[in-house]
């Protein structure tokens, strides 16, 4: 029945001495204020304090609810106070991006740096699916480029990036500059060890094109580059995971159609996205991709490419 702007407002005709300072202090009309006092006495049963009266004067329950105010308004605002501050002494960090792990590890000291009270627990997402471990609260933040429809969790962007086609230099598609999903289909190709509804390349190019080569897993990154480069088979991976290596002339990457871009998420929980610990976490980690991997497009600018 009592509601905290009732406090509040009993709190400001204390202050001010009269309904119309009051009203000015809390930005209302007169009229406004003057009816929300009228209601709410009515539904008390009891006059709060004396119309017309100069200086403005309390009735005696009106003075006992202005005690509770002045108890109950201080305590809710350090409780807000305390929301804001870090609580969360583990973050408990999962990847969906296999090659992540090259740019995240540096964001993660820049992080730890100004976050030091915080103990980090990282896992690869490579070898499962981290997102329903987040939603049952195993873990807290998961860095992915899929989205899961009704899935309860929020989704922050962190870059935009281009999946380009890895090429020994000597391969014939070499001589290409934009593939077609035809060209794939007597390739080998070679790809992490994860379901490939998960690869953007199976997804979006070829089973559009209903184009299926043979596959081959491979483990780790590095594995895979110097497999591409012995023309073992050929990939797809984010361009700027390749760059080193193909200004080393040890590899070439080519366009995939049209280009073939994905998208980078943090993915938080729906409504943990403000906690402090998690908040700035997203933002380290975003800021030191922007700023340091090439070829990626700032999620919040997606028109610039940021080349390096």
């Amino acid at each position: 029945m009592i509601e905290l702007k009732h406090l509040r407002t009993l709190q400001a005709l204390r202050h001010t001495g009269s309904l119309a300072a009051a009203s000015a202090q809390l930005h209302q009309t007169q009229s406004a204020l003057s009816h929300q006092f009228s209601d709410l006495e009515q539904r008390l049963g009891f006059r709060l304090f004396v119309r017309k009266s100069q200086p403005l004067r309390f009735t005696p329950q009106g003075e006992i609810l202005l005690q509770l105010a002045e108890q109950v308004l201080p305590q809710i605002q350090q409780a807000l106070l305390a929301c804001h501050e870090p609580h969360q002494a583990t973050l408990r960090i999962a990847i969906e991006c296999h090659s992540c792990i090259q740019w995240l590890t540096p964001a993660l000291n820049n992080f730890r740096q100004s976050w030091p009270q915080v103990v980090m627990d990282f896992k690869s997402g490579v070898t499962f699916d981290p997102q329903p471990a987040l939603q049952q609260g195993d873990l807290d933040v998961v860095l992915t480029s899929d989205i899961l429809p009704r899935s309860g969790l929020h989704y922050t962007p962190m870059f935009d990036f281009e999946v380009r086609l890895v090429l020994a230099p000597d391969h014939p598609l070499a001589q290409v500059e934009r593939i077609s999903p035809e060209q794939l289909a007597e390739e080998i190709l070679l790809i992490y060890p994860v379901q490939r509804q998960r690869l953007d390349i199976w997804r979006h190019f070829l089973q559009p094109a209903g184009v299926s080569p043979a596959l081959k897993s491979v483990d780790n990154t590095l594995l895979l580059i110097q497999m591409v480069s012995a023309r073992m088979g050929i990939a797809a991976l984010p361009h700027w995971v390749v760059e080193s290596v193909e200004k080393q002339g040890l590899i070439v990457t080519r366009t995939l159609g049209e280009g073939l871009w994905s998208r980078l998420y943090a993915a938080v929980r729906d409504g943990e996205q403000r906690q402090p610990v998690l908040e700035a976490f997203t933002r380290f980690a975003r800021q030191h991709a922007c700023e340091h991997l090439p070829f990626v497009r700032d999620a919040a600018q997606p028109g610039a490419i940021l080349q390096r």
